[in-house]
């Protein structure tokens, strides 16, 4: 195996930034320094070039990802290009390398290698009728350039190729072979022309929005290649409208003309920093024939493993027996008050557990080959997979008969942000309090186990909220209450709790914000109820029905973030969940908890 880099390696990239396919490459074999990862990503890392003379900034693909974690790659190392592509750096005479294929050549060496070798002479590009000319002037002690002669061929047109290899191939397909194809990896917002093949793996559905420069329409598409690398592209309105009936779940497309952007992480569920916009210049060719480019990957969760999604934001796989069906009915939308259909139903796995889907829109009246519960979400009916077939075979020899159980019956669901099964992340008060790094860089999510303590009578416990929005309302000029977010008057309003509790545990006490929905299960009574007490009954009263909630265990699900006030920043420990204390459910958690902890 060569321990050697490939002399001018880097020249040669330079000189030939966008090779049309990888047969125009040469052998280029480089050794890689400053090996680190982009930001705190798995997949994607950077690294400098170096063919012992010059440098290049570059970035490796990531199925190489596994290479480097296992150790096959490190720093020192040496890789062979076998594909590539350069860009520019913005505001930088630099480019960039983007290796699209590589190959590794030798683990790490010792040092870094240099070249002491001056040039004399202006560096001299070989083509392929010149070697034979200069083949003899190469020096035997010189072993870091071999020159192979290359084999005589008959120059041929890419159609007769295509005629003579494949001719059964359709016009998409043959057109692949004259176009440059570029891989997702490769592409950043400030390339400029480029084509990808794709396939279409997810498809959402076409919805309305409204702001305030209008009305529009808008649906998102996840795109794989061939490489496993996806990306999430959107449309918007002629592009929405034009796209929407082209894109097919499944099929493959050659894609060219769109825009890149810094993906926002809270509205994307690929692996990708980027994210595409197609608008209506933008061209789609679907690809006949193709069956290379990946189909969709799952990794299946159980069903009795589901506790630490509830609620999520991470979208999950997940593989099932259907049990039953219910009818379709119809839900009333607050938003718009509009109408839509909802059905049910219920499946199974061989953890014995059960679990509830909902299917909505259009799509819970049409049971077809694929069903989506949400933009991104899809059921796939009987999919010809291992996982499938082998969860058949389960039903069918022993499922049929077994004892089925909800998994809603051991976990508690909300419909806040952040909210998890109560037995995940249990961590007591001064896990939180002792660590005030908790929730600087972004909000953290536990579960507690504790008493409230004390309720501060004196503070603001409540605040006039709209009744269609919950938004704080004002007084209206003569009678009536405005609410500024709906933009109208209402005759009549709604009290709603915002208060901060004390709360206790073995390991010491903190104060907690908790809003409506908690507070309501804590004192037992609704903020207009406890309202009405403290006005018509008396301030003993009220202090009596606060202190009736303390000392009474509950089990929250808190969020910890950073609040900046007077200048100072402290911990801010929000409620987002609550449920009493189960105590057959605790004390199985609890005997878990001194299992992991006993001596095998």
């Amino acid at each position: 195996m060569a321990r050697c880099v490939t002399p001018g390696a880097v020249s040669m990239i330079l000189s030939n930034p966008s090779p049309e396919s990888p047969s125009d490459v040469p052998e280029i074999i480089v050794q890689v320094l400053d090996l680190k990862p982009i930001g705190t990503s798995s997949t994607r890392f950077t690294f400098m070039a170096t063919d012992g003379e010059m440098k290049l900034k570059a970035m490796l693909p990531t199925y190489l990802s596994t290479e480097i974690q296992s150790g096959k790659l490190q720093n020192l190392g040496l890789i062979r290009i076998v594909d590539y592509t350069c860009n520019s750096i913005p505001n930088q005479p630099e480019k960039a390398l983007i290796v699209t294929k590589c190959e590794v050549v030798s683990p790490a060496l010792e040092l870094e290698i240099k070249s002491d070798v001056k040039k004399e002479k202006p560096e001299l590009t070989l083509k392929p009728k010149q070697e034979e000319l200069v083949n003899n002037d190469v020096k035997i002690n010189e072993p870091a350039i071999v020159l192979k002669p290359k084999q005589s061929t008959v120059p041929k047109s890419a159609a007769q190729i295509v005629q003579e290899q494949h001719a059964n191939v359709a016009p998409a397909a043959r057109l692949a072979i004259s176009r440059r194809v570029h891989p997702l990896v490769s592409l950043n917002p400030y390339q400029g022309n480029w084509t990808i093949k794709v396939r279409l793996t997810n498809k959402g559905n076409l919805r309305s929005y409204r702001n305030a420069k209008g009305e529009g329409q808008v649906f998102n598409v996840e795109l794989t290649d061939e490489d496993g690398t996806q990306i999430q592209a959107t449309m918007f309105n002629e592009a929405a409208a034009k796209f929407y009936p082209k894109f097919e779940l499944g099929k493959v497309y050659y894609i060219s003309k769109g825009f890149l952007r810094v993906a926002n992480k809270q509205f994307t569920t690929v692996n990708n920093d980027y994210e595409m916009n197609l608008n209506e210049n933008s061209i789609v060719e679907e690809v006949e024939g193709e069956t290379f480019i990946p189909e969709t990957k799952y990794n299946f969760v159980k069903i009795d493993q589901l506790g630490s999604y509830v609620n999520g934001k991470e979208l999950i796989d997940l593989i099932g027996v259907v049990q039953n069906v219910s009818s379709t009915m119809s839900i009333r939308r607050k938003s718009n008050n509009d109408l839509i259909p909802k059905r049910d139903f219920t499946i199974a796995d061989d953890s014995n557990k059960t679990v509830t889907v909902s299917l909505w829109n259009d799509l819970a009246t049409d049971v077809g080959v694929s069903l989506s519960t949400l933009s991104r979400s899809t059921v796939t009916i009987n999919p010809d997979l291992p996982e499938a077939k082998k969860l058949k075979s389960w039903y069918d020899s022993e499922g049929k008969g077994a004892s089925m159980a909800s998994v809603g019956s051991s976990m508690i669901s909300s419909t806040k942000n952040g909210s998890r099964s109560m037995y995940s992340d249990r961590v007591f008060l001064s896990h939180i309090t002792d660590n005030q790094s908790l929730g600087q860089d972004k909000p953290a999510f536990f579960s507690i186990n504790v008493y409230v303590s004390f309720i501060k009578p004196d503070q603001t416990m409540w605040y006039r909220a709209c009744n269609t929005c919950n938004k704080k309302v004002i007084e209206a000029v003569g009678s009536g209450y405005w609410c500024e977010s709906c933009q109208k008057n209402d005759d009549d309003s709604s009290l709603r709790y915002i208060m901060v509790v004390k709360v206790t545990d073995p390991s010491g006490e903190a104060w907690v914000s908790v809003f409506n929905e908690q507070a309501e299960k804590i004192v037992g009574c609704s903020a207009d109820e406890l309202n009405r007490i403290r006005t018509e009954e008396g301030d003993e009263k009220y202090q009596l029905k606060l202190k009736e909630a303390t000392w009474v265990p509950h089990l929250f699900r808190v969020s910890v973030v950073h609040t900046e006030y007077m200048h100072e920043k402290r911990q801010r420990i929000t409620v987002r969940a609550q449920a009493p204390v189960d105590c057959l459910a605790e004390s199985k958690y609890l005997l878990e908890e001194i299992e992991k902890m006993s001596v095998c």
